[in-house]
């Protein structure tokens, strides 16, 4: 369980959010500047809330400016937009990079698909593929929570398709809280056990979707 309690001043905005995050999928939804990515950022030790309380499990990761646990501390698996991958690397020294076990990390390779790709560099590799290498690194952490930041937006129509059953089969096999951010209502009602709609910074309804 994730429990979120933060205020956070922006630019054009003062974030004010409360909610809370079980086993399931919830989707941050909302215009851009909403908050939406600050949010995660805040939940993965990348900025801090003016104040508050961030709680993963039993394990308080903010409160107000008692507590800040490091980022590396948080165990919390965090999937770009951009992806991130190490260009320098290939792609099993990008997924092997902060994994705690080598069979999972093989495990979810071939889970995914990319298990053929090993040796290739980020470079070589399609948009698809660079996704799935980059949510493998996320989960090859096995992390407590998954954070992911518009991950689809890059790839065409197939490549989204596929990517989101992957989600949605990873989910079911690896029951963990994440938080998805996206622009696509369609993509929210498929992927979302709940939507959160955000606007200015506040949260403006909580709507389950199955």
């Amino acid at each position: 369980m994730l429990t979120v309690q933060m205020k956070k001043k922006l630019e054009h905005i003062e974030l004010d959010v409360a909610f809370t995050v079980s086993d399931e999928i919830i989707v941050l939804f909302g215009p851009s500047g909403s908050g939406k990515t600050t949010i995660l950022n805040c939940i993965a030790g990348l900025a801090k809330p003016d104040t508050g309380k961030i709680q993963l499990h039993d394990v308080i990761l903010v409160e107000d400016k008692q507590t800040f646990l490091p980022i590396q501390q948080r165990k919390i698996g965090y999937l770009f937009q951009d992806y991130a991958l190490f260009p320098h690397m290939t792609v099993w020294k990008n997924i092997s990079y902060g994994m705690k076990s080598k069979a999972f990390a093989e495990q979810l390779m071939k889970e995914l698909g990319i298990d053929h790709l090993r040796d290739r560099y980020p470079n070589e590799i399609s948009g698809g593929e660079k996704q799935r290498t980059a949510i493998t690194r996320a989960i090859a952490t096995e992390p407590k929570l998954l954070l992911l930041d518009e991950p689809f937006s890059a790839l065409d129509e197939q490549a989204r398709a596929r990517s989101h059953e992957e989600l949605l089969r990873l989910h079911r096999l690896w029951k963990i809280p994440i938080i998805l951010v996206t622009h696509s209502q369609q993509e929210a009602e498929k992927l979302g056990d709940r939507i959160l709609y955000l606007h200015d910074g506040k949260l403006q309804r909580d709507q389950p979707v199955k």
